[in-house]
């Protein structure tokens, strides 16, 4: 069972088209049913949920897969006492996604945190693509990013992850070795009391409580996603027009991308010629299910390949 559901979006208007539909054959079911909550608005859906990472996986996935980020605190300077302070910070996740933080007690951050006192908040924001994760070059606005918002305390030796969190650290970050020793760096814990996870440009965003984010999986294909999504758009242009229009009965079809691959389906962007204007594109935001979810990039591949066997 293929099952899929398609947002429309002109490209000449702000205005969110929602469109439902269903093909039927033999061998595949392509429905359309909305589930995309877009600049605040939420529809309702009949669309299975198991066909797309819920929102608290996809946040934890984005906390999972970037090692980097901006660290917000506020400021101390004079002159702009109070003004958001954004600082790069490298951090990885302990076992419940908390980050963990090293950090210079000279660091303009730092100090901004021990003026500000115990359970003063700060944010931090991961954004995939580009230099905050491993996933290669960002697509400006059109990529998952999650901020995280939380009190930050100091991590003394004595607690039970003491060792794990060094040697995770260690790990993720070559350098850290050298200075984690250093009586002027220290380890510091963001416990999240709000976050907020954006899918891209106009899709969903939405707020995800801490608890439903600590109890998430990562996805398994986080990390070697964005290499599929670009072989499947470098090698097989054929196969996904074929897609687009076999499967989701697409007419008209000008350009198909994939824009995102998960353990349970893939997300396609369609651009097509309306009917009777030519001139004028519609695009369109499919998710196409996989039969089953999978478990590695090998699984991956193979239901990617059944759904373009079945185009063709």
């Amino acid at each position: 069972l293929l099952v899929a559901f398609s947002i429309s979006i002109p490209s000449a208007t702000s205005k969110l088209n929602i469109n439902a539909k269903a093909l039927r054959s033999s061998t595949r079911i392509a429905a359309a049913a909305a589930v995309e909550a877009v600049n605040g608005s939420k529809e309702e859906t009949s669309t299975p949920p198991e066909i797309r990472l819920n929102v608290p996986e996809k946040a934890r996935t984005v906390s999972s897969v970037c090692t980097s980020g901006t660290l917000c605190t506020s400021s101390y300077m004079e002159d702009i006492e109070g003004a958001p302070f954004g600082s790069f910070v490298d951090y990885v996740l302990d076992d419940e996604g908390n980050p963990v933080l090293l950090m210079n007690e000279m660091s303009m951050h730092t100090v901004n945190i021990q003026k500000a006192g115990p359970g003063s908040p700060v944010t931090l924001f991961a954004q995939l693509g580009g230099p905050t994760s491993t996933l290669g070059p960002a697509q400006g606005q059109d990529v998952s990013r999650c901020s995280i918002t939380g009190t930050i305390e100091k991590i003394e030796s004595t607690v039970e992850d003491w060792d794990a969190l060094r040697m995770r650290y260690g790990i993720a970050h070559s350098y850290a070795d050298q200075v984690m020793d250093s009586p002027k760096f220290h380890f510091y814990r963001l416990m999240p009391t709000k976050i907020y996870f954006v899918g891209g440009f106009g899709v969903s965003s939405e707020w995800v409580p801490p608890q439903e984010y600590r109890d998430a999986t990562p996805d398994v294909l986080a990390k070697e996603a964005s290499s599929i999504q670009s072989r499947l758009n470098r090698d097989h242009g054929d196969d996904l027009m074929m897609t687009a229009t076999e499967i989701l009965d697409v007419t008209e079809v000008e350009k198909v991308r994939v824009t995102g691959v998960d353990r349970l389906g893939m997300d396609l962007r369609v651009t097509r010629r309306m009917p009777r204007r030519k001139n004028k594109l519609l695009t369109d935001e499919f998710r196409l299910g996989f039969r089953i979810p999978v478990i590695s990039v090998e699984d991956a591949k193979s239901e990617v390949l059944k759904v373009f066997q079945e185009a063709w």
